[in-house]
């Protein structure tokens, strides 16, 4: 009686693959240094953002007086106090929630709307294609932090603000990618055998072509939370953010690079924590694009 092949460990000649394509992807991704340094940095930054009530020592808002005398990093304060007297590291938990939520639904956000738009102008084409792409050629020639500007100069800060300002300057961009994908896909053999079964435009495009071209728009979002961390940093160190009682990397980088000379600490920490986690999101992207030609 044969007893099968032996099990290998993962990596070994001959592995067995996972049972599911997401484990697979995952493992890969995991095996790829960019991949896994990427992976850990945003992995950090979201533990930090749940466990911040733990984390932080101190209410973010919370004024300790008698630091202001010294606001270097001490074993009260492991990194410091800023300009009014608040924790760094509380600050910088609180943080991180705020961008880890504002974030990924803005970027969700934009890719509703992207991808419905460049769905429409790649598969029904004609008018649609026409009226669209100049639609989104209107929008991406302006400078988007002009954009974000404006919308928020109007509408006020707010999260919800800063949510609405990033998905109308994104979604014109992802609706291009969207549209070059359709194209392509709408020629494959899976889409005209759902053709000739009938299948309504709105089924093809959604159950169809939308989940095969999941590859580049997931490295695509990657990029983008990227970006939208910075742009969101960027519209709170311009008072164009979240109100001012929100902590937010950006808002204190604002509210303390006059002291840069004297304090370095209170303005470098935010900036690095938002390098990282800007670095975080690229690499994983790089990741995700390695894994993806290895397939």
């Amino acid at each position: 009686m044969s007893t099968g092949s032996p099990i290998l460990p993962p990596g070994a000649a001959g592995e067995p693959l996972p049972r599911t394509a997401e484990l697979a992807t995952l493992w890969r991704l995991l095996r790829s240094p960019v991949g896994a340094l990427g992976l850990a940095l945003v992995a950090f930054w979201v533990a930090v953002a749940l466990f911040a009530p733990l984390i932080a020592p101190f209410e973010p808002n919370a004024n300790d007086y008698l630091a202001l005398a010294d606001p270097t990093p001490s074993g009260v304060h492991w990194l410091g106090t800023d300009n009014l007297g608040r924790d760094i590291v509380s600050r910088l938990a609180w943080g991180a929630r705020t961008v880890l939520v504002i974030v990924p639904i803005a970027v969700a956000a934009a890719y509703a709307i992207g991808c419905l738009m460049g769905l429409l102008a790649g598969y029904i084409g004609g008018w649609a294609d026409t009226l669209l792409m100049r639609l989104s050629d209107v929008i991406l020639s302006f400078p988007v932090i002009i954009l974000y500007m404006i919308v928020l100069a109007h509408f006020g800060p707010s999260a919800i603000n800063v949510i609405l300002a990033v998905a109308f300057t994104a979604a014109p961009s992802v609706a291009r990618i969207v549209r070059g994908l359709t194209l392509d896909l709408s020629n494959r053999p899976y889409v005209a055998a759902a053709r000739l079964r009938g299948e309504s435009p709105w089924y093809v495009m959604f159950v169809e072509i939308l989940p095969n071209a999941r590859g580049p728009l997931i490295v695509d979002g990657c990029l983008r939370m990227g970006y939208t961390t910075i742009a969101i940093g960027v519209l709170g160190f311009l008072g164009l953010g979240l109100p001012p009682d929100d902590p937010n990397w950006g808002g204190m980088v604002k509210d303390t690079y006059a002291l840069m000379s004297v304090y370095p600490h209170m303005s470098l920490i935010p900036c690095g924590a938002i390098t990282s986690l800007v670095i975080g999101f690229n690499l994983l992207a790089d990741g995700l694009r390695e894994v993806a030609g290895d397939e």
